[in-house]
């Protein structure tokens, strides 16, 4: 019998993860489709943290193990003008102009997505949105109305210290918001995403001096924004000081998923194979 080489290990991880992935997905779709996922069960949250806390990297690994759509706000508000649709014309009026896009026109691209964007069928992850308390309540009077509630408000928490070594190696694929990072998590190929083998870049404004600017405002507005979540009952308060395989686990026990393992998954960590 020939040996199991590392390479042969390392192919097999990698299929079995990929299936794994697959397997969510359709998972996902046959919910969503024969209606076995109701509205009270599906997933529904807000993703807090200031800049480098690791919302780019938690981000998409939720989107993906729950089949759910991914709003990032500035990405979204940038979509709605580059379509010249009815907000987003408003929108770049206001911008032209120098004036900050109203909330209302933000909670009704919010609204507009989750009634048009099929991967909001299961539920979505909000990043960006809202900053400011007058936000947090416009946005819950429109997901009520939508019998659509709120049922996490994530916070990922972490000392400013430790942001400014994250961000200066901050490195980004702009097409999808995936995050590397030059030492902690590089990409398996220098400056290309893993995913799509396409460029990566480094945002001009992820610099110490920047930083502590955005810092200071995000902790001015952030703060009453967790107090109103907390009033709710649905903020939760994660480490991201921890690597991200941690941080993970972390988001997925409050989802209630710590324990959540396929049987596959369970014999996969018997011959160590799973993740």
């Amino acid at each position: 019998m020939a040996p199991i080489t590392d390479e042969m290990v390392a192919d097999l991880k990698d299929k079995y993860h990929k299936l794994e992935a697959r397997v969510w997905e359709l998972e996902g779709r046959l919910a969503a489709d024969g209606g076995k996922q109701s509205k009270a069960e599906s997933m529904r949250m807000i993703l807090m943290g200031p800049p480098g806390a690791g919302k780019g990297t938690q981000a998409p690994r939720i989107k993906e193990k729950y089949c759910i759509c991914h709003l990032a706000t500035g990405d979204m508000l940038r979509a709605q003008v580059a379509k010249k649709t009815p907000l987003g014309r408003e929108a770049k009026k206001i911008m032209d102009q120098g004036g900050l896009v109203s909330d209302d026109i933000m909670i009704n691209m919010i609204k507009n997505e989750l009634e048009t964007n099929r991967e909001c069928a299961n539920g979505f992850i909000l990043d960006g949105f809202p900053r400011t308390v007058a936000q947090a309540e416009g946005l819950d009077k429109m997901l009520v109305a939508e019998s659509k509630p709120l049922k996490h408000a994530i916070e990922l928490q972490i000392d400013d210290g430790l942001l400014v070594s994250r961000i200066t190696g901050r490195l980004v694929h702009p097409a999808s918001g995936r995050t590397y990072h030059k030492v902690f998590n590089p990409p398996k190929e220098n400056m290309k995403d893993d995913v799509t083998g396409e460029p990566l870049i480094q945002r001009t404004d992820d610099n110490a001096d920047t930083l502590k600017k955005r810092l200071g405002t995000y902790h001015q507005q952030t703060a009453p924004v967790v107090g109103y979540y907390k009033t709710k009952g649905i903020w939760s308060g994660i480490d991201a000081s921890q690597d991200p395989e941690h941080v993970w686990k972390s988001i997925l026990g409050v989802f209630g998923d710590s324990k959540a393992a396929s049987p596959s998954s369970k014999i996969l960590s018997k011959i160590g194979l799973a993740r």
